[in-house]
């Protein structure tokens, strides 16, 4: 009877309730308990009759889920939707009751907990269920907080099963429901869902790492001398702190043990110390590493840098004077709060938002979840959702990397960018421009040019290149950008393109995205043909196909070999014959001198030439030269490095034309990793040109850099 409610007691609740109010009490002194009252009141009249396959009331599965988030820290609201968690599920009670009698918000919740029926989407039930409450969980995190303390209830109650049938929602909730409660921060319920699940999915590892723990509890635990030292330390530096023994839980021993191999009698529990204020931890931490011997590879702080999850602590190590190593976990007594609970310690996001706080700094609206809410919005088939899902999970951390993305508007605006570990430029691409990203050529990661396929890591600053929209043929992703691709939304985008676009992937080099087959994904393709060279606008003169043929490189003198007039430089000595450099090819207003070579010829450099400093040092005495007043006309050489792209020959052309210079000469090395290099022998008709010249090739889509050409130096 007390078991069902019938006995109230004088605050109004039922007997059946009072654990569950006691636990909340501790938590909310001053909560209003009238609307668990109903919940309990309603859920156990529609539920009575109903047993579990445990032979348990029914009653007692939301009432072990409510005192299961009860114990976390939940707010009211949570606890009244799951003690209403099944009913419109599983008895005659309707949404639109529980709107009526708990409000809009608890509805919500209980909505987007309530599976969907079989009997209307077959196979496809479960996976959509799940992305039914994905959806709702990303209006709530509340949603999934009330799905996790369900399923470890159910995971307590899963032996009375089927082995079968033990296995399968034992792996569902090792895939999906596991990686869901790490990145909601929700430790408590994860670790329990893990051994469970361990006990199930592996038998004999989970009865080995039982046995090696019961073997360990029969001898004295040494970490209970290190944690006395702990507190006399801590004492004597007047340093108010909690030093706890913290138990591992069974797959943390097994997952140490394939790590180590063997573990000795330190390894099966860590400290815990927990203080007042952050500045306490650093001060715990330098009487540690002052007092003990630190393991210094064993620090970690997510204090200054927290987890995706918000999960913060220092992590260490230490030794003492007997050798023995523990590990130590140092934390504020919040930050142990979140560390357990995840989002069920920070309460009611809506609350929050109301008072002010974004949804950045809420779990409720991590980046993680809004990535996930994106692409699956573009998964139609259920089968691509839940395959992409569980590899979504399946990444164990996340990354930050920053964007300055020159050539298109980005969707996100830019900044910070938030991946799943182990992603590459492909993914930053499509996470920072969404289907736009088809139109990327090539990256640069840390001042680096670099491939598509580049793994990046936290704290990369990334810099993505595009083709520009008005591109008169649209490149498109390659088949092989799926094999670098590691987010869903990435593959998603990636896939459709090509469903799309049969056949276009393939150009006329054999490559996608008019790539060089040696050259990695987002190469430049050169002219396939002389004719095709030719035709561009700005004529390249004698520019032979890209394919790494020498082209004819003319000898820039005082006086041009073709006829074509050049910027003239004079010597002191009027015999004297005069020849321009073509290891720097100076040009005016540059500061030059020369060097006299055989023949009584002079030959002029640069002043920061390389070689004026290799002559110089070797005793060659300079010639004074001059420019000569009133010179226009002069040859440079430029070299344009750019990241392959098709068309790339034709806009630089173009834009050297449309600045009035002649291109005398051309030559395009074969790409390498996406790097193409564009070397231009050209002729201005005033040497003023050159800056403006240089700074409009710049700003050609694709090309990084241009600078004005030397030889390298011959090897000594």
């Amino acid at each position: 009877m007390a078991l069902l409610g019938q006995t109230p007691r004088r605050d109004g609740l039922p007997d059946a309730m009072e654990h569950v109010a006691k636990v909340h009490r501790a938590h909310f002194p001053g909560a209003d308990l009238g609307a668990l009252r109903r919940a309990y009141l309603l859920a156990e009249s529609s539920h009575r009759g109903q047993m579990r396959k445990s032979g348990d009331p029914y009653i007692t599965h939301p009432l072990a889920v409510t005192l299961l988030l009860a114990q976390l820290g939940a707010e009211t609201t949570t606890l009244t939707a799951s003690l209403l968690h099944d009913t419109v599920e599983d008895t005659d009670v309707t949404l639109a009751q529980v709107r009526e009698e708990f409000g809009e918000e608890v509805s919500y919740l209980v909505d987007g907990v309530t599976k969907l029926e079989k009997v209307d989407y077959g196979a496809a039930a479960e996976p959509e269920t799940f992305r039914k409450m994905l959806v709702a969980t990303g209006n709530d995190v509340r949603v999934m907080s009330i799905k996790l303390a369900d399923r470890l209830h159910n995971m307590r109650t899963l032996g009375v099963m089927r082995p079968e049938k033990q296995v399968r929602i034992a792996k569902i909730t090792r895939d999906v429901l596991i990686p869901l409660a790490e990145r909601l921060g929700v430790q408590a319920l994860k670790s329990e869902l893990e051994d469970l699940t361990f006990a199930i999915l592996h038998p004999e590892e989970h009865k080995l790492a039982r046995e090696l723990i019961a073997e360990n509890a029969r001898e004295p635990d040494p970490l209970t001398g290190v944690a006395t030292s702990v507190r006399r330390l801590l004492r004597e530096a007047d340093i108010a702190a909690q030093v706890l023994i913290r138990p591992r839980h069974t797959v943390s021993v097994h997952r140490l043990r394939l790590k180590r191999g063997e573990l000795g009698p330190c390894d099966f529990g860590r400290l815990l110390i927990l203080v007042e204020e952050d500045a306490d931890c650093y001060a715990v931490l330098g009487e540690l590493h002052t007092c003990f011997t630190p393991l210094v590879a064993e620090f970690k702080d997510f204090i200054a840098a927290p987890k995706f999850n918000l999960y913060r602590s220092l992590h260490t190590a230490i030794a003492d004077e007997d050798g023995r190593v523990a590990e130590v976990l140092v934390r504020t007594r919040q930050m142990h709060r979140v560390a357990e609970a995840g989002v069920i310690a920070l309460g009611d996001p809506h609350a929050a938002a109301a008072d002010g706080e974004s949804s950045a700094e809420q779990p409720g609206g991590p980046d993680w979840l809004a990535r996930l809410l994106e692409w699956q919005s573009h998964a139609t088939d259920t089968e691509t959702f839940w395959a992409e899902l569980r590899d979504e999970l399946a990444q164990d951390g996340e990354i930050t990397v920053y964007c300055a993305s020159p050539g298109a508007a980005p969707a996100t605006g830019g900044g910070a960018l938030p991946l799943p570990a182990g992603a590459t430029c492909v993914d930053a691409a499509y996470g920072q421009y969404g289907e736009a990203a088809h139109r990327c050529i090539g990256a640069r990661v840390n001042g680096r040019l670099t491939a598509l396929s580049t793994a990046l890591r936290d704290g990369d600053a990334v810099q993505l290149f595009m083709e520009p929209a008005a591109a008169a043929v649209p490149s498109g992703p390659s088949p092989e950008w799926l094999d670098h691709a590691r987010t869903p939304a990435a593959r998603i985008a990636i896939r459709h393109w090509l469903a799309t676009h049969p056949g276009t992937s393939e150009t006329e080099n054999g490559t996608g995205n008019g790539t060089d087959p040696q050259a990695g994904p987002g190469a430049v393709a050169a002219p396939r043909t002389e004719a095709h060279a030719a035709a561009l606008p700005g004529a390249v003169g004698r520019a032979e196909s890209a394919r790494g043929r020498e082209c004819h490189r003319g000898a820039a003198t005082a006086k041009g070999s073709d006829g074509a007039a050049v910027a003239s430089v004079v010597a002191d000595d009027p015999h004297a014959v005069v020849r321009l450099a073509g290891c720097c090819t100076p040009v005016p207003p540059d500061s030059v001198t020369g060097f006299a070579v055989r023949g009584g010829a002079v030959t002029v450099h640069r002043e920061s030439c390389h070689s004026v400093a290799r002559m110089t040092s070797t005793g060659r005495r300079p010639v004074p030269v001059r420019w000569e007043q009133g010179a226009s006309g002069c040859r440079v050489t430029l070299r344009a490095e750019a990241l392959g792209r098709t068309h790339l020959l034709a806009d630089l052309t173009e834009i050297i034309a449309a600045q009035g210079a002649t291109v005398v000469a051309a030559e395009v090395e074969p790409p390498r990793e996406q790097r193409v290099l564009h070397t231009y022998t050209l002729h201005l008709p005033d040497a003023a040109q050159l800056p403006a010249l240089m700074r409009a090739m710049r700003g050609v889509a694709g090309v990084y850099d241009v600078t004005r050409a030397a030889r390298p130096l011959p090897a000594r």
